[in-house]
């Protein structure tokens, strides 16, 4: 067997400095921040882990990158996108981030990882229900395009995410899934029903600008809601 030989081109110090960012991004939305190795990431840049820590000092100090130039990138998208308005609301600045946030993907997973590593002190979503769900009566984790899940007591539902057509905005898609879901725990519709009633409503507002529904929920859910 050959040994593995790591692959290092000469990259100018910001150029190499952004692909270790990259990779480190990819590989906290994949596996979190505590399953995440330096060796994993001086792999993935095709360096050795004493040539990585020359970059980034040590791992809290990769993950500072990753934030903060995430931050200054965020921050630069959204004067770009601004700079034009005469006059800038707060409504302006949410509907901006909303749509950067919608064609980066990998950074709201980023952030929803480091969120449930946070607050469960583990390194992913089953870890976290498993750390969680008999901390509360009701546990319901919301999963993006993989659908979503709650656990009371010993009894758990998953449910997939609703086919759509094309993913618009995601404004009110949140409070849209807590709405059809505690609508259907109101009606004691059980666990799976509930998270599906979600899923529909969520899935009508990621598909059109704005938060209110265009579409009949209640035709949406026919069935689901006697």
């Amino acid at each position: 067997m050959q040994p593995f030989r790591r692959s290092r081109p000469r990259l100018p110090a910001a150029e190499r400095r952004r692909q270790i960012i990259e990779v480190t991004t990819r590989l906290i939305a994949e596996r979190g921040f505590w399953g995440l190795s330096m060796q994993d990431v001086a792999d993935g840049c095709g360096l050795t882990v004493p040539g990585l820590l020359h970059h980034v000092g040590s791992k809290d100090g990769l993950l500072l990158a990753v934030l903060d130039y995430r931050d200054e990138e965020d921050a630069r998208a959204l004067v770009a996108e601004l700079s034009g308005a005469v006059a800038v609301t707060p409504r302006d600045i949410c509907a901006a981030l909303v749509r950067r946030n919608a064609g980066q993907p990998e950074i709201v997973r980023l952030f929803a990882v480091l969120e449930a590593e946070s607050l469960a002190q583990v390194s992913d979503v089953e870890a976290a229900v498993a750390a969680l769900r008999d901390k509360v009566e009701t546990l319901v984790v919301t999963r993006h395009e993989h659908g979503a899940l709650a656990t009371r007591g010993h009894e758990r539902a998953d449910v997939p995410a609703e086919p759509i057509q094309a993913l618009v905005d995601t404004t009110g898609a949140g409070d849209l899934f807590a709405a059809g879901f505690l609508a259907g725990e109101a009606r004691g519709s059980g666990l799976e029903r509930s998270l599906r009633l979600g899923a529909i409503c969520a899935a009508e507002a990621i598909q059109h600008y704005g938060a209110r529904p265009e579409a009949d929920l209640r035709a949406l859910t026919e069935g689901l809601l006697d």
